[in-house]
């Protein structure tokens, strides 16, 4: 467990060529025409009892912003240093978020959600907007969000 905490933890070792036991995996988040400015967005994941595990990105570059990603700021306690290094632009209303990072296979049908927060300025946070079990059978297959996100899906 404590290799894998490591290897979640820091993304650019997830982004390493050659890490052993890892593949591919494209985050495709496409978001509504929710009307508000840019997104902030949280993609973390949990394990099989509910306890964080690791941060993989974060879409939104201002740190004052991250408390209003309230589930991952309460699983980090807002420790910006979960996310250094794994940070890009807001995604602005109708856009599509598409990032490809390399994650460990353990991940893997072993019982670990992805989870992606959403908040937007002047408008409703929305925590565990997307909650999706990583399996192998589950890639290719979007969900829906409640709020901002239209859908969700990571393939391999």
């Amino acid at each position: 467990m404590k290799s894998l905490l490591a290897s979640l933890a820091l993304t650019t070792a997830l982004t390493l060529p050659g890490l052993a036991l890892a593949k591919p995996v494209t985050l495709t988040t496409k978001l509504n025409n929710y009307g508000g400015d840019g997104a902030y967005l949280a993609l973390y994941v949990t394990d099989a009892s509910g306890a964080y595990v690791g941060s993989l990105w974060m879409a939104g570059g201002k740190s004052k912003y991250y408390e209003h990603l309230s589930d991952w700021s309460r699983a980090t306690g807002g420790d910006t240093g979960q996310v250094n290094g794994i940070t890009g632009a807001s995604v602005g209303a109708g856009r599509t978020l598409e990032i490809t990072l390399d994650l460990a296979d353990a991940l893997f049908d072993a019982g670990y959600t992805l989870h992606i927060d959403a908040a937007v300025e002047d408008m409703r946070d929305s925590p565990n907007e997307v909650a999706v079990p990583l399996t192998t059978d589950g890639a290719g297959v979007p969900a829906r969000g409640r709020r901002y996100i239209a859908s969700f899906a990571y393939d391999m």
